[in-house]
């Protein structure tokens, strides 16, 4: 069988691949001409289907693109995470000696056959891999062993394009700009890969190796950053090599075929561009609804948070079993019916402080369930308003839509709720703790508290008055002076901060109504790439 042009096995992917992109985008919003876009979008795919897919009919062999760099730069790790499995031994499992490793599509083996890189590789089919793209891991550059090094140099000369891994404390190395001025010379596409980068130093780092890409005649290559995720085994996270999956899915096809297209399919690929731009334009306008939407959202909370202060302020959580706790346990004879005498010392012994304690169980309780109450209440009314943010005739476009989409958050509420009001009284207990055991000065009044009222009693009476009760603020001022008051003016600016995070926890839950992938930022772009893909090739 005679080999086919390679032109057209590369225009025929990247016909396929516009045609599956085009197909999966959706216009989630209502907005002003989506349903003009909608229709556009099907007739795009009657015409890719019925004339151009079946006019392209050649394929090609796969780009081979190298994975290179220097020892430890994470090579193997990021074939790996690309492929989203492990094709090649990373960090110490892998041995000084070893063959290479391709991974390609399974549907590209027969088209792989014959290609010279086969006699020095390990050939990995993967269905992850995207079609017409073989990824090679290379040997180390600067690998102890000098049949590794040639091999590494040898894998980057017949490489279609060359992926570059570097690290954020080895990328100023000689060796690797010395190969990437080959590469310049030879005009090969690259890209660099900047790895385990902590977050203090991207900045730095970042604007440092742009300027190197620059003086070394790369100004126009891609650079990818992943941040530092630390010790870990096993790939990394799919969102932090997604970039670079994007890249090789659109370049590679395109670098290997840029001069021959035939003649017959100008035409017709000519009039997709405004097609295709029109569709990435509509893609757009949702995109931008969908941050308007967003900014709404975020300016409706402001009154809800300043809502929830006042609540809290109000002293709701005291109202009801609260309140009536404290009330029982300051009656006559009950355990806080007189816990400091008239000249001020603190009233009982060890023996009162444990009674004491017990009798603060209940009222421990009773505070984590009012809060809990309180708590849920608030994100209550927040969510309540923040889809009332989108009704009306104020409402920003599309929001129908996203109230259509919002997902039902009544479990996940109450239990933010309930995790926050326990984490307010731990809290309590933690600083309760604190103050029990700092100050020299007073020492002396503070073992009497601690003797007398016991850690858990004044916990239970501290976060009765941040709660607000007057009378248990009180106590607490009459047991340790102006401490007391701080300790109480601290647990109650601590649930106000709880109380406005369960508004932003209900903010947090709109989002996922604004969560799918042809609203994200870079949404339009998906079609723009398979449309420069198209013009690189005609």
């Amino acid at each position: 069988m005679l080999a086919r042009p390679l032109a057209q096995t590369s225009l025929l992917d990247a016909v396929r691949d516009l045609r599956r992109d085009v197909e999966a985008t959706a216009f989630p919003l209502e907005i002003a001409g989506v349903d003009a876009a909608r229709g556009s979008r099907a007739r795009l795919v009657d015409q890719l289907d019925e004339h151009l897919v079946p006019r392209l009919t050649e394929l090609s062999a796969p780009a081979v693109v190298v994975v290179a760099g220097s020892t430890g730069a994470g090579k193997s790790t990021l074939v790996n995470s690309l492929v989203g499995r492990e094709v090649t031994a990373a960090g110490v499992l892998r041995p000084t000696t070893r063959e290479p490793v391709l991974v390609h599509h399974p549907l590209d083996a027969d088209l792989l056959s014959h290609h010279p890189v086969l006699e020095e590789v390990e050939a990995v089919a993967a269905e992850t891999v995207p079609r017409g793209i073989a990824i090679l891991d290379a040997p180390d550059l600067d690998s102890v062993l000098e049949s590794n090094r040639d091999t590494a140099h040898r894998l980057l000369e017949a490489a279609d394009l060359w992926l570059f891994v570097t690290t954020a404390a080895r990328y100023g190395d000689a060796l690797p700009w010395q190969v990437l001025e080959a590469a310049v010379e030879r005009s090969t596409s690259v890209a660099m890969v900047l790895n385990r980068v902590p977050a203090a130093s991207l900045p730095t780092v970042r604007g440092d190796l742009l300027d190197r890409l620059r003086v070394h005649g790369l100004a126009g290559s891609p650079l990818f950053v992943i941040p530092d995720v630390g010790p870990h085994a096993g790939p990394l996270a799919p969102s932090a090599v997604a970039p670079v999956l994007r890249w090789l899915t659109m370049l590679a096809g395109p670098d290997r075929a840029r001069t021959v297209v035939a003649r017959t399919l100008r035409g017709a690929l000519d009039a997709l561009r405004p097609w295709v731009d029109e569709l990435a334009e509509a893609v757009q306008d949702q995109v931008d609804a969908a941050q308007h939407v967003a900014r709404v959202l975020d300016d409706a909370t402001t009154e809800p948070g300043a809502a929830a202060a006042d609540t809290i302020a109000a002293g709701a959580v005291a109202d009801g079993a609260v309140r009536a706790r404290w009330a029982g346990l300051r009656a006559a004879k009950a355990p806080f019916a007189r816990v400091v005498g008239r000249s001020g010392r603190v009233r009982g012994s060890a023996r009162t402080g444990r009674a004491r304690s017990a009798a603060a169980g209940p009222a421990l309780v009773d505070l984590t369930e009012s809060a809990t109450a309180v708590l849920t209440a608030i994100g209550q009314r927040a969510g309540e308003e923040l889809r009332a943010a989108l009704t009306g005739p104020a409402a920003p476009a599309g929001g129908a839509s996203v109230l259509a989409r919002w997902p039902s958050h009544e479990s996940g509420r109450a239990a933010a709720a309930e995790r926050a009001a326990r984490a307010w009284v731990g809290e309590g207990a933690r600083v309760t703790r604190t103050v029990l055991a700092a100050g020299a000065a007073d020492a002396r009044r503070r073992a009497q508290v601690a003797k007398a009222v016991g850690e858990d009693a004044l916990t239970a009476v501290a976060l009765t008055a941040a709660a607000g009760v007057d009378d248990a603020a009180e106590t607490v001022r009459a047991l340790l002076g102006t401490a007391g008051d701080d300790l109480v003016t601290q647990l109650r600016e601590d649930l106000v901060r709880r109380a406005r995070a369960q508004v932003d926890v209900e903010r947090t839950a709109a989002d996922a109504a604004l969560d799918d992938q042809d609203l994200a930022e870079d949404a339009s772009s998906r079609l723009r790439l398979r449309l420069a893909v198209l013009k690189g090739l005609t």
